[in-house]
């Protein structure tokens, strides 16, 4: 965003916090001068905001008390980031600001046009919180187009058949038509849970390897799905999968506090009381070694080797920064 479009939304933000601004305080908080700062007030007005001046020595800015402001304006990919930062946040993948997010939220959606406020909340509604996914595997995060992703969301809402492209981790395309039920996001990918009417079965699409959804216009009424909900049925596909690497490590801490750490992504025996083995397996070695060092505990590594290689590197280059910043 240019400068000039930042600092008039932190105009607005200022405004918005006090009842009255004195006209070269305001300029001082937001460092330029008042000629500057009457430019700035003017774009407001132009898009609609009722920002009252007052001349004189008492003199200053102020929004016109009472008056609606004019509704939010982005486009849908933005309106899609905002409903997806903010309910990931509102999950509390980030502690303390859970029950903030989720009253931001509720702000920004009363506010948004009606097509996009549509969009959004089938997106809110369609998608299973799966909670905050780390080390236990996920590669780099796919790429989702966010018109498509709300396109899935909308049929999912409505109870219509959906029909896509779809390319398999073999690289083989179809031709699918499903019964959308509901999105999970999960181990940074988005997955469709969905009822396969070629296949008559229950399946998982990833939707980075989906293309070109559309909806069929034929309604359906949603089957019963074979798990406790659609996070749970997309975490046991995933459990079911090969992963590349398995980690052997015996940890010099009790089996209950490794547990607490990392067991939702490996498994967990005790040796003795002050000893226990983690057996993890994991699509990538960076996350393995970021599983690792969350433990705060001393640990030797039973293979494989190429994780000793390349921990050996992280080891070098974290020992160079402290060096460096020593």
């Amino acid at each position: 965003m240019a400068n000039t479009s930042t600092r008039t939304l932190r105009l607005l933000s200022l405004l918005q916090t006090h009842r009255h601004w004195p006209g070269e305080e305001l300029a001082d908080r937001l460092g330029v001068s008042v000629r500057t700062l009457r430019r700035d007030v003017d774009r407001l007005r132009e898009l609609g905001y009722p920002v009252e001046a007052q001349r004189g020595a008492e003199g200053g800015y102020q929004l016109a008390a009472g008056a609606a402001l004019p509704p939010l304006v982005i486009d849908d990919e933005e309106a899609v980031a905002l409903a997806v930062g903010l309910q990931t946040a509102a999950e509390g993948a980030v502690e303390g600001i859970a029950e903030a997010s989720v009253r931001v939220l509720a702000k920004v959606v009363q506010v948004m046009p009606a097509r996009l406020r549509r969009r959004v909340e089938a997106l809110r509604a369609m998608t299973v919180p799966a909670g905050w996914e780390g080390p236990g595997g996920g590669a780099d995060r796919a790429r989702v187009d966010p018109v498509e992703l709300t396109v899935v969301a909308l049929a999912c809402r409505d109870g219509e058949q959906l029909r896509f492209g779809y390319t398999a981790a073999d690289d083989r395309r179809t031709e699918r038509q499903v019964e959308p039920l509901r999105l999970v996001c999960l181990e940074r990918r988005w997955y469709l849970v969905a009822y396969d009417l070629g296949r008559h079965d229950w399946r998982t699409f990833r939707l980075d390897r989906l293309s070109a959804p559309q909806t069929t216009g034929l309604r359906f009424r949603p089957r019963e799905l074979p798990a406790a909900d659609a996070a749970e049925f997309v975490r046991a596909g995933l459990a079911n999968r090969p992963r590349p690497h398995r980690v052997e490590v015996r940890v010099d801490a009790p089996a209950e506090q490794v547990r607490e750490r990392i067991g939702r992504w490996c498994t967990v025996e005790p040796v003795d009381a002050t000893h226990c083995r983690v057996d993890l397996t994991a699509d990538s070695l960076d996350w393995a070694l970021l599983a690792l060092g969350v433990l705060d505990a001393e640990f030797r590594l039973s293979g494989p080797p190429e994780l000793v290689a390349r921990m050996a590197d992280w080891g070098r280059r974290f020992t160079a920064a402290a060096e460096a910043a020593g």
